[in-house]
């Protein structure tokens, strides 16, 4: 791609299942920015730290660029031509089940589609899982036993509107930060919204919280159906709601009342009065809406959590109403577009039921396909299970890195390793997952993709590609295409881009529907490449038969009627104008065709009326009409059952999930420097009283180990942490720290109905990792191996920073020589009897790399030292500073950083309170610190209130 000019491109966030709108700008000179998107209706032009730090993650550094076939460079047509064959053999001898697609919420819903429809329509087995199933697996299956349908009924407004919001195993505040934002904005308005908190964690999120529930883990189905029990012993019920638009209510309360309040407090952990404050909350507001996400879907209990929540829901009829409503908010950028194409082994596309004859019927049909899966799939533990035992002899991966992110990581990694045919698409040339495969595939990153993803309220964004596409890595859709041709699918296959796949994707969900289904796009079943380019935002459902979604009713057609003057989405950006005013959706509060949320009504079946009723957002189940065969919605009774996994071998509970500015397995954020710097290793935080207890002391390494396997972590020893409980963050692999992925410590546990694992309850134990050394370095050039016990490694500005931890001894010169290089001017020092040792090297006036060791963990000026690497040292006597580990004279050492937005330092927010700065906003104003994503701000506020204690002290 050649770049004359600066341009901006409107496109979407590869993060999180927010789907926040981004504008990436080109400058002639191939540099790239990008900010928010003001005019994308999910953010609104903000940005989380991640998104703001996208442009640091599109490098070729480390890219997959060529075809590899064990490990030697090949061309398309070879690799392609072993896939396919491979495959085919292997399908000829034993069946189609020995092959399997393990996929990612990563894909665009283009790349998923195609890949679901050649495993389960014309390889015709229904081995095709995803990394959702890590996910959002539980929701699905609650969604699913409820309405019918896999149906998120609110959207984001919905945060906005609600006068009570609880929040249920979700730290929003550093994993969906752009909605947190939107609450604290809205709350700022209306003061009078109330928050809970629940979570056994007192995370940075509790900062909105008026009361935090630290709920036991695995509480959430004893609290939430002793809610239900209260709402029906205090009369908080919407009888009228219920007998219209549910079945099973009786049953469900019944079930609900099997243990008191003592019983739920014991099954808790949580205060009887507690309890009742909350329980009383949520009875008096109507407008109530509960989010959940990994604490509630991570669980053996995950699809009982859902519905347990749903059922209170039901019961008050607030549920698709303006400000209230469950509501599952996903983890990835597309795993709600994953499920509406069929991309999770037990469902069909287009929403649609693989037990259903029917519907494989119609899935056939429109497909043409030789046959649909007649069965449900093996889902992800199961499938790697049969990689394990043998059922399962070829499997393509694609876009993910089941070695690190599994439960039982490592016999994951182990039947990968064993498998016969392994094939991986990845943009990167190594990863835990990438250096297993027999054949590796390159395919395009985030900035060179195109096509779609839907986020948590079911918008549909474009991303957009803004940069070539290097080497010779293709579009996953291609590359699956591809391989379909050679397997003598060809004509089923024939897509020449992705706006050809999104117009079938659409024009299934619109088949013979007429408002059968939830999820139905029909009404964008002709576009085209041109109007597929200009696509805004929009809400689905957008079935055909709706509100025209083009001005005057123009709807694009291929070869026919279109637009003839559409501004630009890319260049209006350029020109810092706002986008141009498409409607987002053709429905209103309700779907179109189906007023008051019912069945279509004769009086509305014509476009004016429909017309009239057309709004940006839509909701669904207001005044029922689910999609069950009677319509009802399902009440499910479900009675608590203790979950016990502890026991004297492992008497903690280990908690698993996301830091504030790492993502999955840092294959994308590992590469930033900005988002290195705030949680630069992987840690436990432990209660004081657990450290105690098993003599670990803060900043020491901590060996964590269950009946699965043993990681090695620095102790962040905090009261946020739950007492029994210990949390130990996901992202770091063997490409980042010597031995942190800690997913090889969890059960392959899943829930019975989802499949989806239990991630954040499992029984370990803890002790001090006798170090007799400890080391903190700054390197120019990441080193090629690192001899120690523990080590963790993350990017800075200028190079890298590296933490160690060693059992015994060492040739302390020799270490600093293999790390730092033979060449240039040493400088260092020795204190051997208290087992202080510290090096720099200089080439010319560049520091080369500094390493500090010590008995115990390093005391050093880590922001500072790091930030030195880049700096130019003519000043021979100034270097002496370095070998000290902290500035001199007048140099400022901003200390932690807290604000990886702007590279704010909590030793800068201390001295800002110190100055007279009370407040956050107050620390925004001066430090800029918490103005932009607003993640830090908990932190912030937490510095601001230490300051305090300490002056009232």
């Amino acid at each position: 791609m050649q770049i004359n000019e600066a341009r901006e491109v409107r496109t979407t966030c590869p993060y999180c299942g927010v789907g926040c709108g981004v504008l990436a700008k080109v400058a002639a000179d191939g540099e790239i920015t990008v900010r928010g998107d003001p005019d994308h209706p999910a953010n609104l032009g903000r940005l989380c730290s991640k998104g703001s730090a996208l442009a640091e993650t599109t490098d070729l550094e480390g890219r997959l660029l060529h075809p590899e076939i064990h490990g030697r460079r090949t061309d398309w047509d070879e690799a392609l031509d072993l896939v396919a064959s491979t495959f085919s053999q292997t399908i000829a001898e034993h069946g189609p089940n020995a092959v399997a697609l393990y996929v990612s919420g990563q894909l665009l819903t283009e790349d998923y589609y195609v890949a679901n429809k050649l495993m389960k329509g014309f390889i015709g087995s229904a081995n095709i899982d995803t990394n959702s199933r890590l996910c959002m697996a539980s929701s699905v299956a609650g969604h699913r036993r409820a309405f019918g349908s896999d149906t998120v009924p609110g959207n984001y407004e919905d945060l906005e509107l609600a006068d009570l919001i609880v929040l249920v195993g979700s730290n929003l505040a550093w994993c969906h930060p752009v909605l947190y934002q939107r609450i604290a904005a809205a709350r700022e308005k209306r003061p009078e919204m109330k928050v809970v908190l629940i979570d056994p964690r007192r995370t940075m999120t509790s900062d909105i919280a008026d009361m935090h529930l630290a709920i036991a883990p695995d509480g959430d189905v004893a609290l939430f159906t002793g809610l239900l029990a209260y709402l029906g012993q205090h009369n908080a019920l919407d009888r009228t709601y219920i007998t219209a638009h549910t079945t099973g209510f009786g049953q469900a309360l019944f079930a609900a009342s099997a243990l008191d309040l003592a019983g739920i407090a014991a099954a808790t952990a949580l205060g009887e009065d507690e309890l009742v404050r909350f329980y009383s909350l949520f009875a008096a507001t109507a407008k109530t809406v509960t989010v959940y996400s990994q604490g509630v879907n991570q669980s053996s209990s995950g699809t009982d959590k859902v519905n347990a929540i749903i059922n209170c829901h039901l019961a008050t009829g607030r549920i698709g109403k303006p400000g209230a409503g469950p509501f599952s908010v996903t983890g990835q950028p597309n795993a709600m577009g994953g499920r509406e194409v069929g991309g999770m082994a037990n469902i069909l596309a287009a929403h649609m039921e693989i037990e259903n004859p029917e519907h494989r019927n119609r899935v056939q049909r429109f497909w043409n396909a030789p046959a649909v899966a007649e069965k449900p799939g093996l889902k992800a533990v199961e499938m790697f299970e049969a990689v394990a035992d043998g059922r399962i002899k070829a499997l393509w991966i694609m876009a993910t890195n089941p070695v690190d992110s599994m439960p039982d990581a490592d016999a994951v990694e182990a039947a990968i390793k064993a498998c016969p045919f392994v094939v991986v698409s990845d943009v990167l040339g190594e990863t835990d997952t990438v250096r297993h495969a027999h054949v590796r595939l390159p395919a395009a990153a985030w900035g060179e993709k195109d096509g779609t993803v839907t986020n948590s309220e079911r918008r549909i964004s474009r991303q957009r590609a803004f940069l070539a596409t290097p080497g010779e890595a293709r579009a996953d859709w291609w590359i699956i295409a591809e391989v379909a041709k050679r397997m003598g699918f060809g004509e089923a296959f024939s897509h020449v881009s992705p706006a050809d796949i999104f117009a079938e994707h659409a024009a299934l969900s619109g088949f013979e529907n007429d408002s059968a289904r939830d999820f139905d796009i029909g009404a964008y079943a002709d576009v085209d490449a041109e109007t597929y380019e200009e696509l805004a935002p929009f809400q689905w459902p957008a079935p055909s038969q709706a509100t025209p979604l083009w001005p005057a009713g123009h709807l694009p057609r291929k070869g026919g009627d279109r637009l003839s003057s559409r501004p630009s989405l890319i260049s209006n950006a350029a020109r810092g104008e706002p986008a141009p005013k498409l409607p987002i959706s053709p429905l209103a509060g309700e779907m179109a065709g189906r007023p008051e949320g019912g069945a279509q009504a004769e009086s509305e079946k014509d476009l004016g009326v429909q017309a009239r009723r057309a709004s940006l957002t839509t909701r669904f189940f207001a005044n029922g009409s689910f999609y069950t065969p009677d319509r009802k919605a399902r009440f499910i009774a479900i009675r608590p059952a203790a979950q016990t996994r502890t026991s004297p071998d492992y008497p903690l509970v280990l908690n698993t999930g996301r830091v504030r500015d790492h993502w999955h397995t840092m294959t994308r954020t590992g590469r930033s420097p900005r988002l290195s710097q705030h949680m630069a290793e992987p840690f436990v935080e432990i209660h004081p009283s657990d450290a105690q207890h098993f003599g670990i002391g803060d900043a020491e390494i901590v060996r964590v180990s269950t009946a699965h396997g043993e990681v090695l972590v620095r102790a962040l020893v905090t009261v946020r942490q739950r007492q029994g409980s210990v949390f130990v963050p996901m992202h770091w692999t063997d490409q980042f720290s010597a031995r942190a992925r800690v997913d090889a410590l969890v059960a392959p546990t899943t829930d019975a109905i989802s499949g989806q694992p239990a991630s954040k309850n499992v029984a370990a134990r803890i002790e001090r990792f006798a170090a007799t050394a400890f080391g903190f370095a700054v390197l120019a050039e990441r080193p090629a191996s690192i001899d120690a016990d523990y080590w963790s490694l993350a990017r800075s500005p200028a190079g890298w920073r590296l933490e160690i931890a060693l059992q015994d001894s060492r040739d302390w010169t020799g270490l600093a020589a293999a790390l730092l290089g033979m060449e240039g001017e040493t400088l260092a020092y020795h204190d051997i009897a208290g087992g202080h040792h510290r090096f720099a090297r200089f080439a010319g006036n560049r520091l080369v790399g500094a390493l500090y060791l010590a008995p115990t963990p390093v005391a050093v000026s880590r922001g500072w030292a790091v930030e030195q690497l880049g700096a130019d040292h003519a000043d021979r006597q100034a270097r002496l500073a370095i070998v000290a580990g902290r500035p001199g004279g007048n140099s400022v050492d901003r200390g932690a950083i807290v604000c990886a937005c702007f590279g704010v330092g909590g030793n800068q927010i201390a001295e800002a309170v110190r100055g007279g700065c009370t407040s956050v906003a107050a620390i925004g104003a001066v430090l800029h610190a918490g103005t932009n994503c607003g993640s830090c701000r908990a932190e912030i506020k937490t510095i601001i209130d230490g300051r305090r204690l300490q002056a009232a002290e």
